[in-house]
């Protein structure tokens, strides 16, 4: 990688950052200081939204409930604190708020994010589990009709996600955004600080706002920031443009540091109660699961546990693996009888094809499908397929479009070697080959592979870019959870591109 120079004649050490002034005493222009805006403070911000979060729930539990009492403002306020099921509303709503708070519902970095949607969705579907089990032990009175749990389900999402919606609207418009946003000012500038300016500038929700850079302690940038963000002096001016600019935080993006430079700067923006944070460019895998630990009181920067290195979430996961796969042979059953005959109709021969595959931590074992290419598909040595295959028979054409040449994989998930959900296993061929090519490829391995998968369903199947595949098949390592197997298997019956 080539460095951008800017200024080559800086000195060490970094100590001088205790002055506001460079090190000849000069003072370095600095532009696009910080606008005073009426904002109220988080505190009172967290707490508007907490208050409206109530009325919204509820008033969702209320019509729940079916009163057909008048609906003037003083009767709606009686049937909530004394009505006959204001019990019910007021637990619900209570419940609910615990819920909600636990999934980190009032995180200020949500307010302006669409993320707050499918948190809502997750937090509606744990209240009714949570109130459903409190009522059966408290035995509220007067009972009440089971219809009043599919309401109050259906009403609090609908409720708060209007609310929500219209509050990020207004937010995104108003003053109060100043509270909410955090100014980000970059020292250095290298891919990785590209990539995050580029997704704060995308997304209009986004908590970070990246005032501007300067160059690093060498005088120098490894990639040129883009326009949008202005170069506000030099390394030795940073004490100056941190007090005029007033950024919340600080990122080291340089690729190259000395210790020395990295304490002077957090001693820096810790006297000017400054948060400061470094790019670790070192780690290019699994970024999300960084985690600072601390080793007979010795802090190590590392990658912690993924949510599959839980013995927990395995368990979990392999019951759902276990249960689906049981299920999916059974209903598989006729499908496997119908194209058996079919393959053996087109093509005389074993209906079944056993190639193999690579597992979790390589592990070698025997992937099972229905035949949809001719006997001699591979005379000609290992290949991928491809768009007009020659190689597929007629009847394989539909069977890889909707994925019934895999159902006997259900068998493979039933014995452990795969799961219904994870990144697709590859020949050994491959692998030796694309491991040394490919950055991270091996680390694909790390869990059971998958009937299917979140590549998959993005189209990457087949002869496709291997580099976007092993990124998503990372994505889905780092944030896997049970909803996201669901959503991947549901999805996986309408995508078809790829599917050669």
């Amino acid at each position: 990688m080539n460095a951008v120079n800017h200024d080559t004649n800086v000195s060490y050490p970094l100590s001088t950052l205790e002055s506001s002034r460079g090190i000849d005493g000069t003072s370095s222009p600095v532009s696009n200081q910080r606008e005073l805006v009426s904002a109220p403070s988080t505190e009172f911000l967290t707490l508007f939204v907490i208050a409206s979060d109530i009325t919204a729930l509820v008033l969702a539990f209320f019509f729940a409930t079916g009163s057909r009492e008048k609906l003037s403002f003083f009767s709606i306020i009686h049937e909530i604190l004394a009505g006959p099921h204001s019990s019910y509303i007021e637990v619900s709503t209570l419940v609910y708020l615990g819920v909600f708070g636990y999934f980190g519902g009032y995180n200020r970095k949500l307010f302006l994010s669409e993320k707050i949607l499918s948190l809502i969705f997750k937090a509606s579907y744990t209240w009714l589990i949570v109130f459903l089990a409190l009522v059966l032990a408290v035995k509220l009175q007067p009972p009440i009709t089971r219809y009043y749990y599919v309401w109050a389900f259906l009403n609090s999402g609908i409720f708060l996600s209007a609310w929500r919606l219209t509050l990020r609207q207004f937010l995104l418009q108003s003053s109060w955004l100043a509270a909410l946003r955090e100014r980000v000012l970059v020292i250095g500038w290298s891919k990785e600080s590209d990539l995050l300016s580029n997704n704060v500038m995308r997304d209009s929700g986004h908590h970070y706002e990246v005032i501007g850079c300067t160059p690093s302690a060498h005088g120098r940038f490894w990639v040129d920031p883009p326009r949008q963000v202005p170069v506000l002096g030099d390394y030795n001016s940073l004490g100056e443009i941190i007090q005029q600019q007033k950024p919340d935080i600080v990122i080291m993006a340089d690729l190259d540091p000395v210790m020395g430079e990295i304490i002077a700067l957090a001693d820096l923006c810790e006297r000017e109660h400054v948060q400061f944070k470094v790019i670790p460019s070192y780690f290019q895998t699994f970024t999300s699961a960084l985690h600072l630990e601390h080793v007979s009181g010795v802090p190590v920067l590392g990658v912690s546990k993924l949510p599959l290195d839980h013995v927990f979430n395995r368990i979990v996961k392999r019951a759902f693996d276990v249960a689906g796969a049981t299920v999916g042979l059974i209903l598989s059953t006729p499908l496997i009888l119908i194209f058996g005959h079919l393959i053996r109709k087109e093509s005389p021969g074993p209906i079944f094809y056993s190639q193999v595959r690579a597992g979790k931590g390589g592990k070698i074992f025997h992937i099972y499908k229905l035949r949809s290419m001719k006997l001699d598909a591979e005379t000609h040595g290992v290949q991928w397929t491809r768009e007009n295959d020659p190689r597929r028979l007629k009847i394989g054409e539909t069977m890889r479009k909707w994925n019934i040449d895999e159902i006997p994989q259900f068998w493979n998930v039933l014995v452990g070697d795969m799961s219904l959900v994870g990144p697709r296993p590859e020949r050994p061929e491959h692998i030796q080959r694309l491991k040394d090519e490919i950055s991270h490829y091996n680390a694909r391995h790390f869990a059971l592979p998958g009937l299917t998968g979140f590549a998959q369903i993005n189209g990457m199947r087949g002869d496709t870019d291997l580099k976007a595949r092993v990124r998503y098949d990372l994505y889905y390592l780092e944030n896997w959870n049970v909803l996201l197997d669901v959503y991947i298997m549901i999805k996986t019956f309408f995508v078809r591109s790829g599917a050669y």
